[in-house]
């Protein structure tokens, strides 16, 4: 059997966890920043863990080998 190509744009947006959980960047990083307070910048440090069952197995068959990074 052939081996499965990995989806680029969506491997560098999602990473997974040691313990197997899919996270995601936060939206509306890099634009319209200078108004918001830094309370809420730094909310966008962070990643957060993605929750619709269906957009994960979505996002796993679009990155096949990923692995715990």
């Amino acid at each position: 059997m052939g081996k499965l190509k990995t989806h680029k744009a969506t491997s560098k947006r999602f990473k997974v966890t040691g313990s197997g959980k899919l996270m995601r960047t936060r939206q509306g990083k890099s634009h319209f920043r200078r108004k918001k307070p830094a309370r809420v910048k730094a909310l966008f440090v962070e990643m957060t863990e993605v929750k619709g069952r269906g957009i994960r197995e979505r996002i796993r068959k679009l990155i096949p080998y990923a692995t715990n990074k």
